[in-house]
């Protein structure tokens, strides 16, 4: 909303200084703050679905906001979301929450992470050798790569975020390395992450993207939660049935709120090139999205030479 106010003010002034701008990065910041608390009390399976909210809050916003029209896909895509979070949150699995220093230690030595660890870089710098040397920027392999890397960091959020909490309550934990150790792979690949998902942005429309890595985010990271924390270890089968096919119902909510959108590019002005010191072309060159320059003009037209 701020930056399509910015482009219709006759005075161009950068986003920075917009009010509007800078209350959206403090709510945005404060969201994340609520996210990352959100890992100390309830399980990664729990939190990591209920990021589709976002998906539907963006959705009803973006009507009163940016003046979009709600469609029934809309409608459709909310209500199944709705129902898969209840599922969710109705047949999460129930464990304790209260992770010390000592027991994030011996799940970083168990045999299940270290096995899942090892698949994972494998992964990994299979599909980083395909992006870095055959050039292949296929939005799946790109999402994975998010994806992979979200796994790690939702254990290290968890982690970080539980030994946080409980120092509060008066069980000192950040005395210990694993503390740190977590804190370094928490911001490394939140790090990594954020430099491969604007690469996807950059090459593929966000009605693409959004779906797509959120389905991959949550399955990864509930994949991680279940390895590494054990979360349901002692669940029921029927729970985890219930708990998949909610998962289902908010992967496909998600896909229809996201899906079928068309991307709304705002206006660029042409530029006049009678308004350049010391030319006299009338003509206006269109700037070209996908280069870095605004375009040339055409070297064979004989008025543009004499012109010149």
């Amino acid at each position: 909303c701020a930056h399509r106010r910015l482009v219709c003010q006759a005075e161009q002034k950068p986003y920075y200084t917009s009010k509007l701008w800078w209350c959206g990065i403090t709510l945005l910041g404060l969201g994340e703050v609520g996210n990352f608390t959100a890992y100390g009390f309830a399980p990664i399976a729990l939190v990591a679905p209920l990021g589709c909210v976002s998906v539907i809050g963006s959705a009803f916003i973006s009507v009163f906001f940016l003046k979009k029209t709600m469609r029934t896909a809309d409608i459709l895509g909310g209500t199944l979301t709705i129902t898969g979070i209840y599922l969710l949150v109705t047949f999460a699995p129930n464990v304790p929450q209260e992770l010390t220093a000592r027991q994030i230690q011996n799940y970083l030595v168990s045999w299940p992470f270290l096995v899942y660890s090892i698949l994972e870089i494998i992964i990994f710098c299979v599909l980083l050798y395909f992006y870095k040397r055959k050039a292949v920027k296929h939005i799946v392999v790109l999402l994975m790569m998010i994806a992979l890397l979200a796994s790690l960091t939702v254990i290290a959020v968890k982690a970080v975020s539980s030994m946080i909490a409980l120092s509060v309550k008066g069980k000192m934990q950040l005395t210990y390395s694993v503390f740190y150790i977590m804190m370094v792979l928490m911001a490394t690949s939140c790090a990594f992450q954020v430099k491969f998902l604007n690469q996807a942005m950059h090459l593929y429309e966000a009605t693409a993207v959004v779906p797509i890595n959120f389905v991959f985010f949550t399955t990864s990271a509930t994949i991680s939660g279940v390895i590494f924390y054990q979360e349901f270890q002692s669940a029921a089968l029927l729970s985890v049935f219930m708990f998949l096919f909610g998962c289902l119902l908010s992967f496909l909510g998600v896909i229809i709120i996201a899906g079928n959108k068309k991307e709304e590019h705002l206006q660029i002005p042409f530029i006049d090139c009678g308004h350049i010191p010391g030319q006299k072309l009338t003509g206006k060159i269109q700037p070209d999205s996908h280069s870095s320059c605004y375009g040339t003009l055409n070297k064979e037209d004989d008025s543009v030479k004499r012109q010149s």
